[in-house]
């Protein structure tokens, strides 16, 4: 079922403070003085007296809504993108880690398959070609397994995706170890790493993990649901912890314990290396690819770790046996002298005497990894979340439609155990639901009130986020240990209450993270200036895939 969404340009239209009754501050820039966390209450409560909030007295209980299937919940395949693409009369649909499917210098694949294409390679008479899909490798599985996708090959960048659609019940041979070497493993900023070997020796994780506890590093990783190497130095850390047994109490107490003062886990790479570049974190994970082509990270030492990402190659029961000697034919041509070289050339096939540190996790272990690192992801404490619709009028029909339908359908990631609230905006600000713990009642409200929106007016996009704000501030006196998180969804020009400069020092202040979702919009930096704040994200999803960047920040953060 394919989402669509209407291309969003969203930009912010700054009123004068006189209009808004408010004396003018500075938008916020990285490194501007913040707001005590004092005063940004005290403001908070100053800016509140102006803000215009109408509360829903009876919500709405969505009482027959049906529990979406699983490929029901998932964005078209489409939405990720094929980046070279076979016209045979045998044409194999090759799903391929990013690394290796994106722009140039991580094309490597396409680049392989756009030469073997024009080679004319034929069976039994009949041509032969291959296409290229751009996905991630969890992203792969999670499809796989929803049955809402059948690839004839699949390239992840390590073999544990293989091990868990074996798992899971799926028909999948392994033809080929290896086409493209690389590693993944532990990035340490090189003043720090001189200080850290003379006191840990080793760069192990095991040391990364002690040294980090004892705070004398600031150590992160990525989502292990999408991310090849978050999955795969998540599981080097359960093994940390436990040698004996990774997916132990003992190695689950302890991820708990490491969670409760590390850095949220980076949604992306992107954020990743945005958290490095501003001095927040000075070790972290990537592989050893994108390491080699990103010349702002020169400062930093390489360590591998964990398993290798040596681009196994894996063909699937329903595909025919032409399909399948296509696949083999397209291996070899990989492997060949010249492919081999370009792969050299674009940051693979380094550290070749690299020997996988393997967990010795089966397929059912990796997904039982994930579930492990899901329930201690936030250190034992509950998320309370405010997301804040905007329902101005440029969002009256198929827009609305299809937020509604996409926020719906990423909600089913949220877990039971979080406080969840909902706003809505346009000229004024309506509190739709007010924060509370996410059980079926909550959620069957949540889902009620966001299938009632309607769409008129104009657009208050601060005065809302001003009033979400309130709301977790008046919850985090009743559940203190909770960590508060906004989520703006937004497809409008801000016309209406106050400017961005009146807000920021508050936002900042209270070090609450505002992400911000826009689709397929062009500003001034607004939206990323007000996530970037607190180190959360700006998300810039085109018309398709919001469903799933929603489902994968939600596994993130919620």
């Amino acid at each position: 079922m394919k989402k669509r969404l209407l291309t969003v340009a969203v930009s912010v239209c700054l009123f004068a403070s006189a209009l808004t009754g408010c004396g003018a501050s500075d938008v916020y820039t990285e490194g501007a003085p913040r707001m005590s966390e004092k005063d940004a209450k005290e403001e908070l409560s100053v800016l509140m007296k102006k803000v215009s909030v109408r509360e829903v007295s009876n919500p709405v209980m969505d009482i027959y809504s049906d529990d979406l299937s699983d490929s029901a919940a998932l964005a078209d395949i489409d939405t990720f993108p094929i980046r070279e693409q076979g016209n045979g009369r045998i044409d194999i649909e090759i799903a391929a880690a990013t690394e290796m499917s994106s722009d140039a210098p991580d094309d490597w694949l396409n680049v392989v398959a756009k030469r073997f294409n024009r080679e004319g390679y034929e069976i039994d008479g009949k041509s032969v070609s291959v296409s290229v899909r751009k996905i991630t490798s969890g992203e792969v599985v999670t499809y796989i397994n929803a049955g809402a996708y059948q690839p004839q090959v699949f390239v992840p960048s390590n073999y544990a995706w293989g091990l868990m659609l074996e798992a899971s019940g799926i028909g999948i041979e392994k033809i080929e170890d290896r086409i493209a070497g690389n590693t993944a493993g532990l990035l340490i900023k090189r003043d720090v790493y001189d200080s850290f070997s003379s006191k840990y020796g080793e760069a192990t994780v095991a040391n990364v993990l002690q040294a980090a506890n004892a705070g004398e590093l600031t150590f992160a990783y990525t989502n292990p649901y999408t991310s090849s190497t978050g999955l795969n130095i998540l599981c080097a850390m359960l093994k940390a912890f436990d040698p004996s047994d990774p997916l132990s109490d003992k190695a689950s107490s302890a991820l708990l314990e490491y969670q409760k003062s590390s850095p949220p886990v980076a949604y992306t790479t992107s954020v990743l290396r945005n958290s490095a570049k501003k001095g927040l974190v000075n070790a972290m994970v990537m592989e050893e690819q994108a390491y080699i082509n990103t010349p702002e990270l020169k400062g930093y030492e390489y360590i591998p770790a964990g398993i290798r990402h040596d681009h196994p190659v894996y063909v699937f029961d329903w595909d025919s046996d032409d399909e399948k000697k296509a696949a083999r034919m397209f291996v070899d041509y990989c492997k060949s002298d010249e492919s081999q070289r370009s792969a050299t050339e674009k940051g693979f096939n380094r550290h070749d005497e690299y020997v996988s540190q393997d967990p010795g996790m089966t397929g059912t272990d990796y997904v039982s990894a994930q579930k492990i690192w899901k329930q201690n992801k936030n250190g034992g404490k509950p998320v309370a979340a405010v997301f804040i619709a905007d329902v101005s009028g440029s969002m009256d029909g198929e827009p609305l439609n299809s937020l509604k339908e996409s926020l719906i359908s990423s909600s089913a990631y949220i877990g039971s155990e979080h406080y969840v609230g909902l706003v809505s905006y346009s000229n004024d600000v309506t509190v739709n639901l007010p924060i509370a713990e996410f059980d079926d009642k909550q959620r069957a409200y949540f889902s009620g009130e966001v299938k009632a929106l309607t769409a008129n007016g104009g657009t208050a996009t601060y005065d809302a986020v001003l009033a979400g704000i309130d709301m977790l501030e008046k919850t985090l006196q009743e559940v203190p240990d909770a960590k508060p998180m906004l989520f703006l969804l937004t497809d409008g020009i801000q016309n209406q209450g106050y400017e961005l400069s009146r807000i920021t020092g508050i936002v900042g202040g209270l070090g609450i993270p505002v992400y911000c979702i826009a689709y397929n919009y062009n500003d001034n930096g607004e939206l990323e200036t007000l996530s970037g704040i607190n180190e959360a994200a700006t998300i810039k999803a085109g018309s398709d895939d919001i469903v799933n960047q929603l489902r994968n920040l939600f596994n993130v953060q919620l």
